[in-house]
């Protein structure tokens, strides 16, 4: 890309940055009722999109192969337990990386 051309596409991801940051609190002032449909997606959304996250993740296993999938499995059993032990997010999100790193370096 030419200078010119990295330019507008820095300001481009910048402008685009600024509105979406900035926009919910121009839709939703604090005065206003948030609307029903917004609080229902509240509600929806965040336990979809995990699913479809785990789906993605377990996509390109191959469960009749090799290791069969199994430090997949126990990293994702691993991560479960943690969260439901101590609810906190960045340790179930650190803890399920580091042991399915481990059980794939030096396990499997």
């Amino acid at each position: 890309m030419t200078l010119i051309e990295q330019i507008i596409t820095i300001s481009l991801a910048a402008v685009a940055n600024f509105t979406t940051r900035f926009l919910p609190f121009v839709l939703f002032r604090t005065d206003k009722t948030t609307p029903f449909f917004v609080r229902k997606l509240g509600g929806f959304l965040p336990p979809a999109i995990m699913a479809m996250l785990v789906i993605y993740c377990f996509r390109n296993v191959s469960w009749l192969a090799g290791d069969h999938g199994l430090p997949d499995l126990l990293a994702s059993l691993i991560t479960i337990f943690l969260h439901l032990w101590r609810r906190n997010l960045l340790l179930s999100m650190l803890g399920g990386t580091l042991s399915y790193i481990i059980l794939l370096n030096f396990l499997f």
